[in-house]
């Protein structure tokens, strides 16, 4: 069977996609800081589709055991989903060098370090799939989220000159750019309905561009020409607008 890792398991956009990937028979692998926790899905996995799930800890900024975590894995998975981020508080990481640190870190050197690895052994083995999900966010810095915006700008470009590096080598990289969606970690934002998806809908929309290997998918259509039209926006009035 072919096996997913999944980085950040325990994100509810990660449980779902590790539910859809398991109805269609892929083993899962599921790595997550608190690994323990990610026990019940484990077993719900393995009981309600008949596959192999195992539980392996993993800490995205514990940047020297990322070699070792990947080496020691069952299996080296076909499909690796990097699913790890934190939003963080934007007002608070403008004075806390500490939250604006936890910012960056979580979303992009983190994710960087261990990519790296996986697209090295990839690369060996001419072969494998790396799922990154980023956000709209980083499309354009904007005064109401730019230090989450700038880490989340850094992977969507990491990840595109890793998928062009990686093309000749027959490994495929792609970017998930989801918008919002309803997770424990938007709950206290107020999100608008049309633009908003469920992390069931992200998993069913990242199933399908995995098997026809897409690029850059947006999970709700709209957000590709909000975004457009945001970038096209010319610098003298953007930075007067507030968004």
């Amino acid at each position: 069977m072919p096996t997913v890792l999944l980085l950040g398991a325990g994100s509810d956009m990660a449980v779902a996609i590790a539910r859809r990937f398991a109805a269609a028979q892929y083993d899962i692998q599921l790595a997550g800081r608190q690994a323990a926790a990610l026990r019940p899905l484990q077993q719900d996995l393995q009981i309600r589709y008949g596959i192999a799930a195992t539980m392996h800890p993993f800490d995205a900024t514990a940047y020297e055991t990322h070699t070792d975590f990947f080496a020691t894995l069952p299996v080296t998975p076909d499909i690796t989903v990097c699913a790890f981020g934190y939003l963080g508080n934007q007002e608070q990481a403008q004075h806390d060098w500490q939250e604006a640190s936890r910012i960056l870190h979580a979303n992009f050197t983190g994710a960087v370090s261990v990519l790296n690895v996986i697209a090295n052994v990839y690369e060996a083995k001419k072969a494998g799939m790396i799922v990154g999900i980023s956000s709209v966010a980083g499309e354009r810095g904007r005064q109401s989220n730019y230090i989450y915006g700038s880490a989340k700008a850094g992977f969507t470009a990491y990840l595109s000159g890793l998928r062009n590096r990686l093309f000749r080598s027959g490994v495929h990289v792609m970017s998930v750019q989801p918008g919002f969606v309803n997770t424990r970690m938007t709950q206290h934002l107020t999100l608008p309905p049309l633009l908003t998806a469920q992390p069931e809908q992200v998993a069913r929309v990242v199933f399908k561009a995995v098997q026809r290997k897409k690029n850059v998918l947006f999970v709700k259509w709209p957000w590709r020409y909000i975004m457009l039209i945001i970038k096209l926006i010319p610098e003298p009035i953007f930075k007067k607008l507030k968004l």
